[in-house]
Formats: structure tokens, sequence, C-alpha cells
């Protein structure tokens, strides 16, 4: 089922849903299944699966010399969906990227996808590998996430991209995109990241998932300034708790988000990272409370393939 169906489905009751991270190479799935099986008391209706850009690693060839390979630490994003989607009869969201793959690959992983069953995909740009100063697309790939979308749209009429099969059997995927309430890390302003998130919408995305945000007005305001943009589509909160100290730096210098002055000084004054922990579940529940009061039409969290916080929250929530 789609996530546009599922929200219709649930007629104003605001779902759970989470979001995974594939076990690194070489690991076992089990692991993963730990993870989530605390969580399916809360019947998400699906889970998002993200995927990560290539990333070069150096082998050590004696004598000083390096060579240069280039390789995925988390492979693996299309078959977990497909495991999860059999062994818990959940539908599964994975995450497609510009970054990383050319549009035949692109359209190759897609038609796995429903080969598979897949109804839904998140399209995302994705982030700049390492060694980079700004986002390049892949020789052959997209520079956009608007541009994925509209690869994945022709595809649900038919259209492939060398050709047009003349079929009835057609995709009909449901297409989520990013939205940023305090605005993508290289947007000159808010105003300018809505127009982008207006492109992504008018090229078929039929829903938004927000990125991490700590202040629920942020996330109003950002709703309201959609909504008088044109964009019409369910935008669904992304809520991720925090559970270390070293969050404080690293979360705004990666998102590029503020951290409201409350959350900063209850989180300097933990003695630990397990008092940082609950924390950030109590945060969490606030914010997920007043969110929910209000009527969104999922909270959706990023687990990071942990479960034990998110299990907390969401007892409190649902």
């Amino acid at each position: 089922m789609k996530v546009t169906e599922h929200i219709e489905k649930a007629k104003g009751n605001t779902l759970f849903t989470f979001e995974i991270i594939p076990p690194k190479k070489g690991n076992n799935i089990q692991e993963l299944y730990n993870n989530i099986d605390p969580l399916m008391e809360f019947q998400p209706p699906f889970i998002d699966v993200t995927t990560s850009r290539e990333e070069y690693v150096y082998i050590d060839k004696g004598e000083g010399l390096l060579d240069r390979k280039i390789t995925r630490m988390r492979p693996g994003t299309v078959g977990i969906c497909a495991a999860i989607k059999h062994k818990y009869n959940v539908d599964t969201v994975p995450h497609v990227l510009c970054g990383g793959f050319t549009k035949e690959e692109t359209e190759y992983l897609l038609v796995d996808c429903h080969y598979l069953g897949i109804e839904n995909v998140m399209a995302l740009r994705g982030d700049a590998m390492s060694h980079q100063k700004y986002f390049e697309p892949s020789n052959g790939g997209h520079q956009y996430a608007k541009d994925l979308v509209g690869q994945i749209q022709n595809l649900n009429k038919g259209k492939y991209l060398h050709d047009v099969i003349e079929t009835d059997h057609k995709a009909n995927f449901c297409v989520g995109v990013a939205g940023y309430p305090e605005k993508h890390i290289e947007a000159p302003s808010l105003q300018t990241d809505l127009k982008r998130l207006k492109e992504k919408v008018k090229a078929g995305a039929d829903y938004v998932v927000t990125q991490m945000f700590f202040d629920n007005q942020k996330y109003f305001e950002f709703v309201e300034a959609a909504k008088k943009e044109g964009i019409n589509v369910p935008i669904i909160p992304g809520i991720k708790p925090v559970a270390v100290k070293r969050h404080l730096q690293l979360l705004p210098q990666v998102f590029k988000i503020d951290l409201p002055e409350d959350l900063i000084h209850a989180v300097e004054n933990c003695k630990d990272n397990k008092q940082v922990r609950q924390v950030g579940i109590e945060w969490a529940i606030k914010q997920s409370k007043e969110l929910k009061a209000s009527g969104v039409p999922v909270l959706h969290y990023y687990s990071m393939g942990k479960s034990d916080n998110i299990k907390n929250i969401a007892s409190q929530v649902f």
C-alpha cells in the first residue's frame, strides 16, 4: 500500500513510523531484526530503509603505495526492504539517491522494487562525498532530486530511459521527498528552499518527510509557508532524539539546525550519556505529543538502527 493510502486510511489518526540504516557489510541482518522487533507493537504501516553513497577506501600495497578503491559500506537497501516486507508483512520505503548512481542504475533499482511489490520510494539528492566540497552528480546521474522524481514518474507512465515499452503493467510508485524546516544547508534562504521543494512536488512527489528539528514551532511555520507556496501534499515531521553529548556540536554542524536553549542546558547538565539519552527521550516525547495533538499525519523517527529510546518514546505517545 502507498504511504498516501496509509495516511488516508488512518482518517486523521497519527501513524507511527521509523527509519533504519542497513548493517555494515559483513554484519548479520539479525541485529537489525532485534531492533525492529520491539517497535512492531506500535504497528508501523511502513518502514524506511536508508541507502549510502559510495566512498573511497585505500588499500596498502606495501612499499608506501596505496591503491584507491570505491566501495559501499552499507549496501543491501532493496534486499533489506524485501526481507522486512516478507518477515513483518509491512510496507517498506527504500531511499533512492542521485549521488553515486547513473540514470540506468536507478532504472534497474526501480525495476527490482517493482518486481518485489515495493510501492514507495524516497527520492533524495544525497550528500557530497567526503572529498568533495559540493555535491557532484555521478557521470550519467541526476544533479537534482526533482529530476530523480521525474524519472520515477516517467517509469510510472511506462516511459523507460531509452524507449517507451508498450505495456498495461506499469509501475505505480508513491514518491517521497525531503523537506527542511530550517532550510537545506546549501539554500541561500528558506523561501528559495521552498521553491525547490515546490519543484519536486510539481515533478510528482506525493509527500514530504522533514529533516529533524527540535523546535516544533519551526515545523508549524514551515508547513504554513509551504501551503502559501502551493505545496499541498502531506508533510511528515521527522524526529530524532538526542542520545549523546556530542550531538550538541555534531547535529548543528552536520545538519545546520538550531537546538533550543532549554534542551542545550539540560544536556550540558548531564553527568554522562545515559542521562543525555533520558533527556533526549523526554524532549522527543514532549515534541511528539504536541505534534500529534496538532493532527500531523505521521510521526517519523530516525532510529539509526537502535530501538530502545524510540520504544520508550512511542510507548508514551501511541
